[in-house]
Formats: structure tokens, sequence, C-alpha cells
């Protein structure tokens, strides 16, 4: 056995996925914050396709449908006329919403929201948004078929009705990919270490718009609960290290406070916030572990002989 064979047996056993190339139209008017978005994915296998705002972007998107795994849309690019349409014609993608955090939806209920000021997160907030749309499943989002006026849609939508973006990304990433989405490379502790404080720093900024909406405005708060958590668990960010960010917030909050004179008691009602990312964290980490995985006939035919082995002992 030669030294690079005995080497690879003796490091334990990972199931890995491969790095595939995913396709995310865009849809955003400031060239600013276009490019800023191109160099936060620049490193990664997602690679933005803008679409042209010349022309008929919803068009666009609908003839070709078939070629973008995800959206990336400013917030505002789409109207209600037009968000609708998508809706209709049963094109519904993984989408991250860049914009003001404010509870509202601009595409569909599970696309995410980052603010332009945390856009370090977004190469996370894009694999969790793939993620989460291939586990809950979105039968391709074709509300379409059971929606009033089916019958009257042309042809082209009655396709897109049909058209599979869940059963699509399955086939490009794999059974695992709903599973095995992390991407090792981008944990916290293996970024450059400037690279890092500008993850954290994005972190901080995201769970002070979570403590500052979280008895407020609730649907904001959730938008901020979701991209907080989403980052934290596509970065493997360490538990206490959320702690950490917690308490640094609220002893911020109390100088602040008394520095102002006012009563900062109320503050201890903010562990409940705590509370649910810790919860909100430990569902993705259970949710992220895949069911038993079908033996290949190698290994079954190896069990049954140890089963025979053992029962003629």
């Amino acid at each position: 056995m030669s030294r690079g064979t005995a080497a690879a047996l003796a490091r334990p056993y990972r199931l890995s996925m491969p790095v595939t190339a995913l396709t995310i139209a865009c849809l955003i008017r400031d060239q600013r914050l276009l490019d800023c978005c191109r160099l936060r994915l620049g490193d990664t296998a997602l690679r933005l396709e803008p679409l042209d705002w010349s022309a008929d972007p919803v068009a666009q998107l609908r003839q070709r449908r078939a070629g973008f795994d995800g959206l990336l849309l400013e917030r505002g690019a789409l109207d209600g006329e037009n968000g609708q349409l998508l809706r209709d014609s049963g094109l519904l993608l993984p989408a991250v919403v860049i914009g003001e955090v404010s509870g509202d939806i601009d595409y569909h209920p599970t696309e995410l929201h980052l603010p332009p000021d945390q856009l370090e997160q977004l190469p996370y907030s894009m694999d969790a948004a793939i993620s989460g749309f291939l586990r809950k499943g979105m039968e391709a989002g074709n509300p379409a078929a059971s929606s009033p006026g089916c019958e009257q849609l042309s042809a082209q939508d009655q396709d897109a009705a049909h058209w599979k973006p869940v059963s699509r990304l399955k086939g490009r990433l794999g059974y695992l990919g709903v599973f095995y989405k992390r991407d090792p490379s981008r944990f916290l502790r293996k970024l450059p270490d400037q690279e890092r404080e500008h993850l954290l720093g994005s972190l901080e900024r995201t769970y002070r718009d979570l403590l500052l909406s979280y008895f407020r405005d609730p649907a904001a708060a959730n938008q901020a609960l979701e991209s907080f958590v989403n980052t934290a668990f596509f970065c493997d960010l360490p538990v206490t290290k959320a702690v950490e960010i917690h308490i640094n917030m609220i002893d911020n909050f109390d100088k602040q406070l008394k520095m102002e004179g006012h009563k900062s008691d109320f503050l201890q009602d903010y562990r409940l916030a705590l509370i649910d990312v810790m919860a909100h964290l430990c569902e993705m980490y259970r949710r992220s572990m895949p069911p038993d995985l079908p033996m290949s006939p190698a290994l079954t035919s190896l069990s049954a002989t140890k089963a025979d082995s053992a029962a003629t002992a």
C-alpha cells in the first residue's frame, strides 16, 4: 500500500458535494450595488447574470427560466403586478432581496432579505436561499395549477407552470445538495483575518437590526433573524461567538441608555431574542442531518456476509 493511499484511509470519511456552478439571475439597477454583489460572489460557485433593464426583465426571466438557478434582486425591482405575474407563471426561484429589512415581501414568502450594508453575508444568504428552497420543496412554484384563471394562461405560461426548478437544482447539486450545501472553505475560522472581521462586523449589524425591531416590528425582526441564523449556520459561527455578540450589543445599549438618563431594566427582555436565535440555529443543524443513505451493493453484500458469519459463530 502506498503512503498516499494509507494517509487517505487514515483520514475520517466525510461526505462532500462537488462544486457546481449555479447561475443567478440579477435584477439590480444600481451599478455600484451590482459591482459590490459581484465582488462578494467573485470566489464562489455562484455566477451572476444581470438582466437587461432596457428590455422587459420579467419577459427575460420567463424566456430564459431554464438557465437560472436563483434570483438576486434589488428591493423594489419587481412591482406588485410583475411579482404576481411571475408567481402565476410558476416562476419561483430561490431569491435574496437586497434592501432595507422591513418585513415586506417582494417576490415570494421564502425569499431572504439582506441590507446593503451587510453584503459580506451575500454568499451565505444565497446558499441558504437555495438550500431552503430545495428543503421546503415548493413544487416548482406551481400556484398557476391551482389559481383561478389558470385555464386562461398563455402557452408560455403553461410551460412555466410545469417547469421544475426544484428538480433542476437537485439534479445539478445531487441528492446530498439539500443537506451538505455548506462550503467549508467559507467557514469563519478559515477566512483571512480581515475578511473574518468584516463578516463579524456584518453579523453584528444584522443582530442590531434584530434587537431594534424584535418587539416593535415582528415581520422585520423575523427577516433579520433569518439573515443572522442563516449566515451563522453556513459560516459555522461558534455558539459562544453568537452569545458574545448578544452580550456586547446589550452592554452597549445599557451604557447608552444610562448616559442619556434612561432606565435599562427592560433590556433583560431581549434575552428572548438570543433564545430565539439559538432555537432557530438548532433547528437548522437538525435539518442538516441527512436521512440514512442507501448502501451500495458492495457494502450491502459485505454487511450480509458479516451477519451470516455472526449467526454461525
